[in-house]
């Protein structure tokens, strides 16, 4: 069985928390607002790592970033980006089993058909009253499931 960690919305702050829970993936998806390249050099001594820029990602450094990736895991196809209203289905490789996406910080993973869509809700800075959370996808034998995972407990 393979271990994707799936983070999102770090917005520059990655808590000990998220690195403690990411640390057994053998790979990482970041669905964006990572914040800065440290992040990213950080995430990607973890794990290999699949990124997607956010809205608040800007500069040098992000100009790298794609606005969308995807990843090919245990038969498994992933399509990452940011927000989800700029998600064009009809445009998607037949074989994709998975959206990861953030933006909203709220956590979601609901199946759609054939489609499994992830938000990993918000890793970073807490926002009003959402929890901070990271998510996990686990494939097996070209199935996938995924869970949410509680970083901080609620305020």
């Amino acid at each position: 069985m393979l271990r994707i960690g799936v983070i999102s919305d770090t917005h520059g702050l990655l808590r000990p928390e998220a690195v403690d829970f990411l640390a057994a993936s053998d790979a990482i998806v970041h669905g964006g607002d990572i914040g800065n390249a440290d992040i990213l050099a950080r995430l990607a001594a973890i794990a290999p790592l699949t990124v997607a820029r956010g809205n608040n990602d800007k500069g040098g450094w992000a100009a790298a970033v794609p606005a969308s990736a995807t990843l090919e895991v245990g038969g498994v196809r992933l399509y990452a980006l940011h927000d989800i209203a700029d998600l064009d289905a009809a445009a998607l490789p037949g074989d994709v089993k998975v959206i990861v996406y953030g933006h909203s910080h709220r956590p979601l993973a609901e199946q759609r058909g054939a489609l499994l869509y992830l938000n990993p809700g918000s890793a970073g800075p807490r926002r009003f009253s959402l929890p901070v959370t990271a998510a996990e996808l686990l494939v097996d034998g070209g199935q996938v499931r995924a869970n949410i995972a509680l970083l901080i407990p609620r305020a």
